[in-house]
């Protein structure tokens, strides 16, 4: 399958609705890809060990791995070889890309919500993930209480911190949250100084600390804020082509498969700085593997 990345540019277009002819087409992907010969993968810059850059166009990962599985199925299914297209999305455009029909599937690091599963439709849960929070290792940070007066780091467009602020042990702490574009870029206010801490996706923080320039000087401490259904997101209404995603990744859960990626990506040295992230698989990831489903978060919140 031939990769190739879409400029960026085109996704700010797509996002304001002037890429024409995709939301005709978003209901039946089988048919548009089989079509047009292409399939097109949202991808994520730096969402650490599940999708992330190597740079020159080139996309790896977790998620960027079982999508690849996906698609050779929907080849399948297609009855032909489809170009397999990168474009990067974010936290603030990756839904309405998937909906307006730009993006076939997303192959980042989205939570599974009751709100999203409004706009777009989720494949079975491929892990499932515990919000926290890094900091330097010498900050003195050990719990949520400490971060009163702090400047705390987050993504646009995700909702981590809304999930700190609804935690019990945050009544009270005042904090000043800063944003970046991206996680990378949410990092790199941690890094600099700029902000005292970072709250996101452990799997994230480990993958951005384990890619810093030094690893050492950072750690991941404190509650785990929120327990969330991370999974791969195609458009909604889409039966035929759910169906193709659902029961790849079932598949690839009753093979066992899924858990050699996780191994291959968390556990071992990954390319480009042959780093290991060293975030080893959850017993809450293991039973979404064990019954593989869709359920959005709030039922994971459910006692």
């Amino acid at each position: 399958m031939k990769k190739q990345l879409i400029a960026a540019a085109v996704a700010a277009f797509a996002v304001t609705g002037l890429v024409t002819g995709a939301s005709a087409q978003a209901t039946d992907t089988l048919a548009k890809v089989k079509a047009s010969g292409t399939i097109t993968m949202g991808v994520r810059d730096s969402s650490g060990a599940l999708s992330y850059t190597l740079g020159d166009g080139k996309y790896a990962g977790f998620h960027v791995e079982v999508c690849d599985r996906i698609i050779a199925n929907v080849e399948k299914a297609a009855g032909r070889k489809l170009e397999v297209k990168y474009l990067p999305v974010t936290s603030q455009n990756r839904i309405p890309l998937v909906q307006n029909g730009t993006v076939d599937i997303e192959c980042g690091s989205t939570t599974n919500n009751a709100t999203r599963q409004k706009d777009v439709a989720f494949l079975p849960t491929t892990f499932v993930e515990e919000v926290r929070i890094a900091v330097k290792a010498n900050s003195g940070i050990t719990a949520i209480a400490q971060l009163n007066g702090k400047n705390v780091a987050t993504t646009t467009g995700t909702t981590s911190v809304q999930t700190l602020r609804k935690n019990e042990r945050a009544t009270g702490v005042d904090f000043k949250e800063v944003f970046g574009k991206d996680h990378a870029d949410s990092f790199l206010l941690l890094e600099s100084g700029r902000a005292d801490a970072f709250v996101m996706d452990g799997a994230i923080l480990a993958g951005n600390i384990a890619t810093s320039k030094a690893p050492a000087d950072f750690k991941i401490v404190g509650e785990v804020l929120s327990v969330e259904p991370i999974a791969i997101m195609v458009r909604k209404d889409d039966a035929a082509f759910k169906k193709i995603g659902d029961d790849t990744v079932r598949d690839l859960a009753k093979s066992g498969e899924l858990a050699k990626l996780w191994d291959k990506w968390f556990m071992q040295p990954i390319p480009p700085k042959n780093t290991r992230v060293g975030y080893a698989v959850s017993e809450s990831t293991k039973a979404a593997w064990n019954a593989p489903n869709d359920r959005p978060m709030e039922d994971y919140a459910k006692k």
